[in-house]
């Protein structure tokens, strides 16, 4: 497939906003999907549906099969494919979900649950966890919470001017005391990829489990979480082309059966009693309590294997160009970028700042154009603070997107300006 192609199976993309044609520069929010991912969903409604992992009946061998079929195609997506069935992939309701999935584990670990296995995971006063001011909101809140349900303290990273994470301070911030880390891949307000290599070593050096957050990384970049060595990752796969309402936590296949359980009910039981506790499945079902989002999971599989057909080299390949276009709104008079200003180490996701216009202002004129941008603080109030804003405008691109498109946010945001008479 060739560009031209990829963006021809996007539907939406025909539509016209206030009778322009759309530019949609917001998939840091959520991306487009392709028609393949919409049929997959609609279609399993159509041919396949029943529950998984219960009942002997056809549809319920096949559902079950398109399920654990999409968890493989999501584990070779993310280097975890050496493991058979993708057994190091959970199924969550999205990044945020994989987050609190994981702190809700360890305060229970910390309260004893799970014996023995599960005291890596146990914190307590004098424990610290780290994450860092360039965090989502998905990230910090959880883990920040973690720490005051159980009196460990919470410690950061701090940004530099472009607002990358400060991973040459790894040594200094993560310290013997340090039980978890807890940072994202790639920015989703300054679209800078993390140097994660110091923060992992210095990590398990001293015994640290690392959390990634690559909800920004794996919809633009060839990620490898064993490459990487990370311990834990969450993604949502509605950024990476694929429905709402799912995403994924990947756990080191040892970790993941040490955890205990953060939800309960059904199919996550081996045997249950009336005066004894239960006895938990082996992960990813101890984990996976409840009907699960069967037709999102399997269309997000072929989200996954869509993107492996397109191969991520190409796709990021695609976007740099994109980026540097994108970068020339930093040429703009009045016009700062909140982030990198050139293309190395980082993703197409901009955001900006325009002197004396409101980001609501800047953005309602922006769509009146036809152009998709997001307008606010982004989840991420931390690091707008560290750049003395409270809110910006962020350009985000897709597979979909064309350097044309750039080019017309570009000449767009150059007349805001003007049309407010600043």
């Amino acid at each position: 497939m060739d560009f031209e192609d990829i963006r021809d199976q996007f539907p939406i993309l025909q539509r016209q906003v206030h009778g322009r044609p759309l530019v949609y520069l917001d998939s840091a929010a959520t991306a487009q999907k392709p028609e393949c991912v919409v049929d997959a969903e609609s279609g399993f409604y159509r041919s396949i549906n029943a529950g998984v992992h219960r009942g002997a009946h056809e549809l319920a061998a096949l559902s079950t099969m398109a399920f654990e079929e999409a968890r493989a195609s999501m584990a070779a997506l993310v280097g975890a494919e050496s493991r058979e069935g993708g057994e190091e992939i959970v199924v969550t309701s999205g990044a945020t979900g994989g987050l609190n999935l994981l702190a809700t584990a360890f305060s229970n670990a910390s309260q004893g649950a799970g014996g023995a296995a599960a005291r890596r995971f146990a914190l307590g006063p004098g424990d610290e966890i780290v994450v860092s001011k360039a965090e989502h909101h998905s990230v910090l809140l959880p883990f920040q919470e973690l720490a005051a349900r159980t009196g460990a303290t919470l410690r950061w990273f701090d940004l530099d001017d472009e607002g990358r994470i400060r991973s040459d301070m790894a040594d200094e911030v993560i310290t013997e005391r340090t039980r978890v880390v807890a940072v994202t891949h790639v920015g989703n307000v300054t679209g800078a990829i993390t140097d994660v290599a110091p923060i992992v070593r210095r990590a398990h050096e001293v015994g640290a489990l690392v959390v990634l957050d690559a909800c920004q990384s794996v919809p633009h970049l060839a990620v490898d979480f064993h490459a990487l060595d990370v311990d834990f990752a969450v993604w949502s796969a509605h950024k990476m082309y694929g429905p709402t309402g799912v995403g994924f936590l990947y756990g080191r296949r040892e970790l993941l059966e040490a955890l205990p359980p953060a939800s309960f009910g059904g199919s996550m039981v081996e045997l249950a009693w009336m005066d004894r506790p239960a006895q938990y499945m082996a992960p990813p079902a101890r984990f996976e309590a409840g009907t699960q989002p069967v037709a999102q999971v399997v269309a997000a599989g072929v989200a996954a294997r869509w993107m492996m057909e397109i191969g991520l080299d190409r796709i990021e390949a695609h976007e740099r160009a994109i980026t540097a276009e994108l970068l020339r709104l930093g040429d703009v008079d009045g016009v700062r970028i909140l982030g990198p200003k050139d293309a190395r180490d980082r993703i197409g996701t901009v955001a900006f700042d325009v002197a004396g216009v409101h980001p609501h202002d800047v953005g309602q004129f922006v769509d009146a154009q036809g152009i998709a941008i997001r307008v606010g603080h982004h989840c991420a109030q931390p690091v707008h603070r560290h750049f003395g804003v409270y809110a910006s405008n962020r350009a985000s691109s897709g597979v979909y997107n064309t350097v044309d498109e750039a080019r017309a946010l570009v000449e767009t945001v150059g007349k805001v300006r003007g049309f407010f008479k600043v």
